[in-house]
């Protein structure tokens, strides 16, 4: 599939890798539609810079956890576009949950934000992809999925989810829309993270370094354009953490 022209929705595509992919798929001349929940600002940030690069794009305000405010989402693609070509689910939340102090509130933050939301997302799109043939749909799952560490269960446990719902989605949406997944490894550290403990966790990676945004969506852009003969896969842009 060649991005020009074509329209691409991306979750969480107002800040940090989400935005990196919402403006790598603008750079290929893609209208590219970005949803937030509460980052307003860094929103209408990155719907400027998506029209600086000579893109269409759109930037709506959603919870996606929310079956009708992922439908209303989609009317407003529809409005604005007439159709949608490629889904990448790539909103999530990264929080702390020790075991001793997990709450099912907790719980349910993770998994409505994680699991949830890309499973309604995938549904609502898919019927609006369908309409004109079909299309592509990347979900960002991680590599705790696989190999879970402490101190985090509930959104192990979602993106664990994450990578079953595109194995899934991948059988039930055959073979007009291609699903994958990318699983990022240390990619981008959380704002708070000390310098030291940066370090710490590249001395734990095969090649002894974090990755950046750039090689998610680089990911991203293989799946949408290298190749149209993949679906049901994992892509592991890790750094070689799953095998370490």
């Amino acid at each position: 599939m060649r991005l020009e022209g074509r329209v691409v929705l991306v979750t969480g595509g107002a800040r940090r890798i989400g935005q990196a992919i919402a403006l790598a798929l603008a750079r290929r001349r893609a209208h590219v539609v970005i949803s937030y929940r509460t980052s307003a600002r860094e929103a209408r940030a990155t719907l400027r810079a998506i029209q600086n690069l000579g893109s269409e794009g759109l930037a709506v305000q959603a919870d996606l956890s929310r079956g009708s405010a992922v439908q209303r989402v989609m009317d407003r693609i529809a409005r604005r576009f007439g159709r949608l070509d490629v889904l990448v689910n790539s909103a999530s939340n990264f929080l702390r949950s020790p075991f001793e102090t997990l709450t099912e509130r907790g719980w349910d933050e993770a998994l409505d934000t994680n699991l949830k939301g890309p499973f309604l997302c995938a549904l609502y799109a898919s019927r609006l992809m369908r309409r004109h043939g079909g299309g592509k749909i990347i979900n960002l799952a991680d590599w705790a999925g696989v190999r879970p560490y402490r101190d985090y269960l509930p959104y192990c446990v979602s993106k664990a989810g994450v990578i079953g719902l595109t194995k899934a989605l991948a059988k039930e949406l055959a073979p007009g829309i291609h699903v994958n997944a990318i699983a990022p490894g240390p990619s981008l550290p959380p704002a708070r993270m000390s310098a030291a403990a940066r370090k710490r966790v590249a001395t734990r990676v095969p090649l002894k370094r974090w990755g950046g945004p750039q090689d998610i969506a680089n990911a991203v852009l293989f799946l949408i354009e290298g190749t149209d003969f993949m679906t049901g896969s994992v892509i592991f842009v890790d750094g070689g953490q799953l095998i370490a």
